[in-house]
């Protein structure tokens, strides 16, 4: 078995490798070569945490995450709030392969499917870059975004302001101006991530124009919410799992407000595919349900284990 520790996939995991594996399983999704598992989430009894498993199988590759969310771990433990770990197993064994840190993984996995989705979607002339929430995660969307496209201005918002700093240093580091903004200040974006934790929509369906491409990163739960549900109703809608989408993610409150239908949600992998337009139009406002996928995980541990085992870092564990 392969061991690569949390403190080790820094060194290891770049955000374009992270980019590769996640748009390469989007397209085997949306291709019917690979599927994921339903999710399993559930309360914990203390320290308001959520806990649960995400997991699939592709072309190679089975195995699960298991984590979740500590709301209290920054200001309690100096720990990041999400923990997880991968576990990946042999498809035709089911023997145990590795076993991978989570943390840093599920921050380029999701970076990077937000900025899967801007390369496919957003308007080839974006400049300004929105973002909505501005902190761990954040971070690493902001840094993913900014590669797909030539942007000139990065403008923000968070509940909490004293956190936009967190943006500022990404924008500085880019040679990029930042402006703090009010909410409908982002009309001015012409690509808006929305990374947040929110069980109320933030982003109404007028603080949005024409032509935006949106990446809504933060629902992945019943009840979690950063979007109107109109804005939905006024976007055409793509998502890492339809199945997901409707049931956990932003899409289910559009769906049960009778907005939109689950077959209005297109997979993201479709359009990588060919099969699938994607945008139309320069006027058109396109949005992704950024769930999080079990499988989004395992193709990057995979990545993950071959290049430690390709230069020797890893350590292995006979069985």
């Amino acid at each position: 078995m392969v061991i690569v520790p949390e403190g080790m996939i820094p060194g290891l995991l770049t955000r374009q490798a992270s980019f590769e594996a996640v748009e390469k399983v989007f397209a085997a999704m949306a291709s019917g070569e690979a599927a994921n598992f339903p999710v399993v989430r559930e309360a914990m009894p203390t320290e308001d945490a959520l806990y649960g498993f995400k997991g699939g199988v592709a072309p190679g590759i089975l195995g699960l995450k298991a984590g979740g969310y500590w709301p209290h771990n920054l200001e309690r433990r100096g720990l990041i709030n999400h923990q997880s770990t991968v576990f990946l197993f042999d498809p035709d064994t089911g023997r145990v392969k590795a076993l991978v840190g989570g943390n840093y993984l599920t921050a380029l996995r999701t970076a990077a499917a937000s900025s899967v989705s801007i390369r496919h979607l957003a308007r080839a002339d974006a400049k300004v870059l929105g973002m909505v929430g501005a902190g761990h995660q954040a971070t690493f969307q902001m840094r993913a975004a900014l590669e797909q496209r030539a942007f000139e201005k990065v403008i923000g918002w968070n509940l909490h302001p004293e956190m936009l700093p967190n943006l500022q240093k990404v924008a500085d580091e880019a040679g990029l101006p930042f402006e703090a903004v009010e909410l409908p200040g982002l009309r001015d974006a012409d690509v808006i991530i929305t990374i947040t934790s929110s069980f109320a929509p933030t982003l109404m369906a007028d603080h949005v124009s024409p032509g935006t491409h949106l990446a809504c990163m933060g629902t992945d739960t019943k009840g979690k919410q950063e979007v109107e549900a109109a804005l939905l109703a006024r976007a055409t809608v793509f998502t890492d799992e339809a199945a997901q989408s409707v049931s956990i993610g932003e899409a289910q409150h559009a769906v049960a407000e009778g907005l939109i239908a689950e077959g209005d949600v297109t997979p993201v992998g479709a359009v990588i595919n060919g099969t699938h337009p994607g945008r139309t139009s320069a006027e058109e406002i396109t949005l992704f349900d950024g769930t999080g996928v079990g499988l989004q995980d395992l193709a990057v541990a995979a990545s993950i284990v071959e290049t430690a085992v390709a230069d020797g870092t890893a350590t292995l564990v006979p069985l």
